[in-house]
């Protein structure tokens, strides 16, 4: 099989000084804890702390949000980082007082931000 060139159209406007080809900003993903019913609420707590780096009052925060309405973003960038974050929150396991009773990590999606106009 023989290499193909794929010529990509472009404009004068896609240049910046000096021939720099302008990158386009990639779109914001958010990383989405879900609420569950057996994991604790203060292991919640912890491991957005440990994972992000929040103070109490943020994780909190965020983690009420997730037990009232089901869900909560509690991150927002990049795709790659936010895969990676996560990750993190998944491998952190599940609340160790509440294997017992069967809790799974917890739960978490990487979903697109919807895009504002």
């Amino acid at each position: 099989m023989g290499s193909q060139i794929i010529e990509r159209p472009y404009s004068d406007d896609t240049l910046m000084d000096e021939g720099k080809i302008r990158l386009e900003p990639q779109p914001p993903y958010a990383v989405v804890l879900h609420n569950d019913p057996i994991n604790g609420f203060d292991y919640v707590v912890q491991v957005l702390q440990k994972v992000f780096g929040y103070g109490q009052g943020k994780a909190f925060l965020l983690t009420m949000r997730a037990h009232c309405l089901g869900r909560s973003t509690v991150w927002t960038g990049s795709l790659e980082v936010a895969e990676l974050r996560a990750e993190q929150i998944v491998g952190c396991g599940p609340d160790p007082a509440q294997v017992s009773a069967g809790a799974p990590p917890l739960r978490v999606s990487v979903e697109p931000m919807p895009h504002s106009s």
